[in-house]
C-alpha cells in the first residue's frame, strides 16, 4: 500500500512499489490528463509535480512518492482557469494536444519560481518537452502571456 496526496486529496493505492506513478495515476486513479509518451522520461508528456517540482511520472516508481504531494493537470486549477491554461487557449497552442498537459505542467513549475521569465529562461526550462506538432513558438508565446497576465 502506498499513500500520498494527489491534487489535494490523500490517496492510498495497493500496487507494487516499482509501478510507475504514471500508471497509478491513469489506471488506478483514473486521472488520464497525464499522458504516456515514451516511457523513458525523455519527452515530457507525463510531467506532473511532486512537491512542486516537475518530474516525469513514467520513470518515477510510486514508492518514491509515498507521503508526498502530487499535482496533475487536473489539479493545476479546479476550474481550468490557471493563467497557463487560459494562455494556451488564447494563443491556440494545441494542434493534436497530446503533449500539452506535460508542457503546461513543466511551464507551471517555471512560473511558480520565476514571475517574469525571459525568453531564454523559458526555452531553457522547456527544453526536453517534445511537441511532435512543433508548436514551440506558440508554447513560448503562451508562457510569456501567462507570465504577463498571471
Amino acid at each position: 500500500m502506498v499513500a500520498f496526496t494527489v491534487n489535494g486529496q490523500r490517496r492510498e493505492v495497493e500496487v507494487d512499489g516499482n509501478t510507475p506513478l504514471l500508471w497509478v495515476l491513469r489506471e488506478h486513479l483514473k486521472l488520464t490528463g497525464t499522458k504516456f509518451g515514451c516511457g523513458i522520461a525523455s519527452c515530457g508528456a507525463c510531467t506532473v509535480h511532486i512537491d512542486g517540482r516537475a518530474v516525469r511520472s513514467c520513470a518515477m516508481p510510486v514508492s518514491l512518492v509515498a507521503g508526498k504531494s502530487v499535482t496533475t493537470i487536473e489539479g493545476l486549477s479546479p476550474d481550468g482557469s490557471h493563467p497557463l491554461q487560459n494562455a494556451w487557449i488564447a494563443e491556440q497552442v494545441p494542434q493534436c494536444g497530446y503533449c500539452q498537459s506535460g508542457q503546461i505542467m513543466q511551464a507551471a513549475e517555471l512560473l511558480a519560481k520565476t514571475n517574469s521569465p525571459t525568453r531564454a529562461q523559458i526555452i531553457e526550462h522547456m527544453d526536453g518537452n517534445i511537441c511532435r506538432c512543433g508548436t514551440y513558438l506558440k508554447i513560448i508565446t503562451a508562457i510569456e502571456r501567462a507570465a504577463r497576465e498571471g
